[in-house]
């Protein structure tokens, strides 16, 4: 008699079989690798004043935020961090979540419905697409950045109300969507557009206020945008910036929000110094694009083509899995960590390695990101 796993176990076999299989590898403290695959892109994560403020948030007011925001889980911190994202994104309102997923999940879920046709571009992240898919709404899902493709999707819907979703850095590709004219194509149809921010603030725009402060858009009623505070702010959390409107119908359906624990202290009070360094700081933002650059460049005298970064991220594609996972091996073993990516987080055959800046890099460290990277490329196993 099964026991019930069987399917299980036959899935697995396969992912394994297809070079996809995953597993968890913990990083150890102190380690002396160095870390070109995370999202730290400001090099906060670490910063004495950003644990700092974690730990004094942790002392008064507990490990925990004790419940959701609606019964224990809003602090003061909580209300200091959102008017503090708000005033930095130049938005009129913000809602803190407890994650970035959750708050796209919850921004799409609360948005959208039956009644309303979401047009979502096929490289948006997974936290968008099961948004769409948990909203209940129509899904047109158009070719990357096809603006074209978003008019006639938006032109022959079947609802009145209408509503398009974007990243304004693609997570994997690191290339930038063109918001100003997919906002006119929306404001043309009277629909919403709504912008997952997770990697473009702290990286793109004027101090790093993000790709849509750089669009011009930052104060248009009709643009809704998300924020994660666990990249370039290094801390954990997310956040939905808005009109008022936006900010009241989340909190009173957004189940994301509802039914959530609220985001705990310590990663508020992290996220608010983080802003805060910032703001203080904004020559992070050019240093972290230079990197970037910089980085490209190294891959690119590999012989892999790469096209100049928009943002914090570069690109090596390699085709076959086994291929990536191989050159992210040879990587690691000579001490540089390195993101790799096989499907479904890229496309058949579309394998790679991720490739992040840090404003922080030293030029050391950029050389020694030259010649492992360069050796693990050209070598048969990468």
């Amino acid at each position: 008699m099964s026991d019930g796993l069987d399917r299980v176990r036959a899935a697995l076999a396969a992912r394994d079989a297809a070079g996809l299989h995953r597993v968890l590898r913990p990083r150890a403290p102190g380690s002396d690798v160095l870390d070109l695959a995370s999202n730290d892109y400001l090099g906060l994560a670490g910063d004495p004043r950003v644990t700092a403020a974690a730990g004094d948030a942790a002392r008064e007011w507990g490990a925990g935020s004790t419940g959701s925001r609606l019964v224990t889980g809003s602090t003061a911190l909580h209300r200091e961090l959102e008017q503090s994202l708000a005033q930095f994104c130049r938005a009129p309102a913000a809602l803190v979540f407890s994650s970035g997923y959750l708050a796209n999940v919850g921004v799409l879920t609360a948005l959208g419905g039956p009644d309303v046709t979401i047009v979502s571009d096929a490289g948006n992240h997974a936290s968008l697409i099961d948004g769409c898919r948990l909203s209940g709404s129509p899904v047109r899902v158009v070719p990357h950045g096809d603006v074209a493709a978003v008019e006639r999707a938006l032109a022959t819907a079947s609802t009145d109300a209408l509503l398009v979703a974007t990243d304004s850095v693609f997570s994997v590709d690191g290339d930038l969507a063109p918001l100003a004219e997919l906002h006119a194509v929306t404001r043309s149809h009277g629909a919403l557009l709504v912008v997952d921010e997770a990697h473009a603030l702290g990286v793109i725009g004027p101090d790093g206020r993000g790709a849509v402060e750089a669009a011009g858009l930052a104060g248009e009623p009709d643009v809704v945008r998300t924020v994660v505070l666990s990249k370039s702010l290094g801390a954990q959390g997310g956040a939905v910036l808005g009109a008022p409107e936006v900010v009241e119908l989340l909190v009173n359906t957004a189940r994301a929000f509802i039914f959530d624990t609220g985001l705990a202290p310590a990663s508020v009070g992290a996220a608010l110094a983080a802003l805060g360094v910032l703001r203080a700081e904004p020559s992070r933002v050019d240093a972290v694009r230079s990197n970037a650059a910089a980085l490209a460049e190294i891959v690119r005298g590999a012989g892999i083509a790469v096209p100049a970064p928009e943002a914090a991220v570069v690109r090596a594609v390699l085709g076959e899995p086994g291929r990536a996972v191989a050159a992210a091996a040879a990587c690691l073993e000579r001490g540089v960590h390195v993101g790799c990516f096989r499907p479904p987080s890229v496309p058949v055959d579309g394998s790679c390695l991720r490739i992040t800046a840090r404003a922080t890099l030293t030029p050391g460290d950029l050389a020694r990101a030259a010649a492992v990277v360069a050796e693990a490329l050209r070598s048969p196993r990468g």
